[in-house]
């Protein structure tokens, strides 16, 4: 039984897909095929069933990789163990962070990280909050900046700032002169909303539905600068956070009459082993943004 043949058989069941593991850690189909099936033959089980379209784990299977994930785990923390003997001169740091924050927040934790650890490489994966919270729970990511869900039982958060969703809505439109926007005019609204997956979607729809209004959503997207794009030309109105309306000349964020407020903050996953690399990481975050 090697290795190889372990990592083959654990992507293959997360994916739960032969062609999309073997994209996934760059090696042909053929190799994970062949591997998994001499696995099998080693234990004497079928750790698959191939009788339908998606791959699916036969109880023996399921059993088998509960087990083998502990020992990759394991076998991952003991290497980065000792990597960290390097004293910070080589490492790699995968971050993951939504797009409402990629374009106007990373910029600036990244060049000052960069700054201070220059051999260090950062690598960024943009994705909803919630996305990134099951990506770190399965080691797929070492952190992600996300907004901080009030229960994170699995994760380590290190809150960062405290930032409020603001209603943005074009200069040219009716609502600009606007102190503040009322569910009335929410419920008048056309609405333009980030795509499944982002954790501040769901805040704003929860916040929506305790109101009892239920606005029409004219297009979903998760491109910041798209959704800023149509609210300038008045296609609709957007929930966005604070700093990334800030010095939008053709947009004017208005808060809601009853402010959302949402922590932006630092999330690890929990009992995992935190190497030099991302500890250094943690210690930059410490402080405020």
């Amino acid at each position: 039984m090697e290795l190889r043949q372990l990592e083959y058989f654990q992507m293959a069941s997360r994916l739960k897909n032969i062609t999309r593991a073997a994209q996934r850690l760059r090696v042909s189909q053929p190799n994970i095929t062949v591997a998994i099936k001499k696995l099998e033959a080693e234990l004497g089980v079928q750790l698959f069933d191939r009788s339908q379209k998606q791959l699916t784990l036969t109880p023996e299977g399921k059993v088998f990789l509960k087990r083998i994930e502990l020992a990759l785990r394991n076998i991952e923390d003991a290497v980065l163990e000792v990597n960290d003997y390097k004293h910070l001169q080589k490492g790699t740091i995968k971050i993951g962070i939504p797009p409402m924050m990629g374009a106007y927040l990373f910029p600036k934790v990244f060049s000052g990280f960069r700054h201070l650890h220059p051999n260090l490489d950062v690598l960024l994966y943009e994705e909803g909050s919630l996305t990134i919270r099951e990506k770190l729970e399965s080691d797929e990511l070492d952190f992600g900046i996300i907004i901080v869900p009030e229960s994170t039982p699995n994760l380590n958060v290190l809150k960062m700032s405290r930032n409020q969703l603001m209603v943005c809505v074009s200069k040219n439109s009716p609502l600009a002169d606007n102190e503040e926007i009322t569910p009335e005019d929410i419920a008048d609204a056309d609405l333009i909303m980030l795509k499944e997956g982002a954790y501040s979607r769901e805040v704003v729809q929860d916040k929506l539905s305790a109101l009892k209004i239920s606005p029409r959503t004219v297009l979903e997207s998760s491109q910041i600068v798209t959704i800023k794009g149509l609210v300038a030309h008045q296609v609709g109105i957007a929930f966005l956070l604070d700093f990334i309306c800030e010095n939008s000349h053709d947009i004017k964020a208005i808060p809601f009459y009853e402010p959302i407020f949402v922590n932006i903050g630092l999330a690890w996953k929990k009992e995992k082993y935190v190497s030099k690399a991302a500890q250094a990481f943690i210690n930059f975050c410490k402080n405020p943004l």
